[in-house]
């Protein structure tokens, strides 16, 4: 805890990120900020061409300023403040980012997209857009674990509300700011955040990593100009904790800063869905092996309460609504024998084989396992009954995915649009970005017509 001598939390808070900033990486932070970085990239280069991409585009050309960021995977250009909307809501659109459990934040997407929309501005080295990006995602996670679990199960859309915590740090640190500019920023990105968990199942989702990427640069070039949010914005009874959730601890932000990495607890998402139903796939998959979906006369699912609270919907309309269905989850890896993006197009999700599997699913909400576990029974329709249980779901803290796991995925997303090689170039310049730097990731990142303009 601070003592009684520091000043407000956020200034306290600003100076021990302002002393990370100014010191290298530790190696495996630095590899796992790689990880996360290259993850969210290849899953906005994969989305670039969402609908809700192509409206954001056409906003910017009505609204925005002089184009100067990228957006990620497409020729266009605009400016700072929808570059980053565009990169953060892209990546996050389908559901495929990273997590990090204990919070349910998904800290890659706002910190990445404020590194896209002011890497023209800044030119950034490769070191430097790194530890922006890493320390941008502690921020937020510190933020997060303050006020978690009850800000998230008051409806509060955690990747939004801490993000723009995060998405400000990244961007003050990219602008170069000393820590009294940081603490200013860190204050007024207090007041902007943003997002409801009602929004989950529709495309306002995914704009909430967006805006807290674009709110987090208005925070720092706010603060660049001297304004400032009241000292005490982050503790006081009426300010950001107190009216984010019913508990605050700042113990979680200030203490063992560079020493405790929250990032460290980083996870990346085999299925493109909400990551508290991926225990009840495995258990779908695995099963899969053993019987075939119409021998199926009944499924109940035992899983975390939260699985029910936050993905509960047994029969969704669409994809979007698909993604918080654990329920279509599990239909869809007995049907299919896995479960990636095609089977949460809107197409799929209609098909009548799911639905009926879907019809003959419950969820069974059970305190005593772990969010990261299930088990599945099935009833048969000569009455025997199977079961399968996971301990911990693939691409959890215990069973994290691997480098080549990781890098498989981001290929599978990055080469429809830009191919294989530039899938793979993207990955390998990413993991030497401190030596071949940002900009040759951007690059990467952009059409082969554009990619050397």
């Amino acid at each position: 805890m601070r003592s009684t001598s520091e000043p407000d939390v956020a200034a306290a808070f600003a100076a021990r990120l302002g002393a990370l900033a100014r010191e290298p990486l530790p190696a495996p932070l630095a590899h796992e900020a790689k990880r996360a970085l290259i993850n969210v990239l290849g899953l906005a280069i994969g989305a670039s061409h969402h609908a809700g991409v192509d409206a954001i585009v056409v906003a910017a050309g009505e609204l925005g300023g002089a184009p100067s960021a990228p957006v990620l995977g497409r020729t266009q250009r605009v400016d700072a403040h929808f570059g980053a909307l565009a990169a953060g809501f892209a990546a996050h659109v389908d559901d495929f980012d990273d997590t990090h459990l204990a919070t349910v934040i998904h800290p890659g997407a706002a910190c990445m997209a404020v590194l896209v929309a002011l890497a023209h501005e800044t030119a950034p080295s490769g070191a430097s857009a790194l530890r922006a990006f890493a320390i941008g995602c502690e921020a937020q996670l510190r933020a997060g674990v303050a006020i978690s679990p009850e800000h998230y199960e008051r409806g509060w859309h955690i990747t939004g509300t801490c993000g723009v915590v995060g998405a400000a740090v990244t961007a003050a640190l990219l602008l170069g700011f000393d820590d009294a500019s940081l603490a200013r920023a860190v204050r007024l990105s207090a007041t902007m955040t943003l997002g409801q968990r009602e929004a989950f199942g529709t495309m306002t989702k995914a704009f909430h990593p967006g805006k807290a990427a674009a709110n987090g640069i208005l925070a720092a070039r706010l603060a660049a100009q001297g304004a400032d949010a009241p000292g005490t914005i982050l503790e006081d009874p009426r300010g950001f904790a107190a009216a984010l959730s019913t508990r605050f601890d700042p113990a979680q932000l200030l203490d063992d800063v560079g020493t405790r990495w929250e990032l460290a607890d980083n996870t990346y998402k085999p299925y493109p869905c909400g990551i508290v139903a991926h225990p009840s796939i495995d258990a779908a998959l695995a099963l899969r092996e053993r019987v075939t979906p119409d021998a199926i006369a009944a499924l109940r699912a035992h899983c975390h309460p939260l699985v029910p609270e936050l993905m509960g919907n047994p029969d969704p309309a669409d994809g979007l609504q698909a993604r918080f269905s654990a329920i279509h989850g599990i239909a869809a890896a007995l049907c299919d024998g896995r479960v990636g993006l095609p089977q949460y197009e809107t197409e799929r999700v209609r098909r009548a084989d799911v639905c009926a599997l879907r019809a003959r699913t419950v969820l069974v909400a059970s305190p005593g396992i772990a969010r990261d576990a299930a088990r599945l029974e099935a009833r048969l329709h000569d009455g025997t009954v199977l079961e399968e249980v996971v301990e911990h779901a693939r691409g959890s803290a215990a069973r994290p995915l691997t480098d080549a796991e990781l890098f498989a995925k981001v290929e599978l997303l990055v080469a429809p649009g830009l191919g294989p090689q530039a899938a793979r170039r993207l990955i390998e310049t990413a993991m030497q970005l401190e030596a071949d730097g940002f900009d040759a990731v951007l690059a990467a990142a952009a059409p082969v017509a554009t990619a050397h303009a």
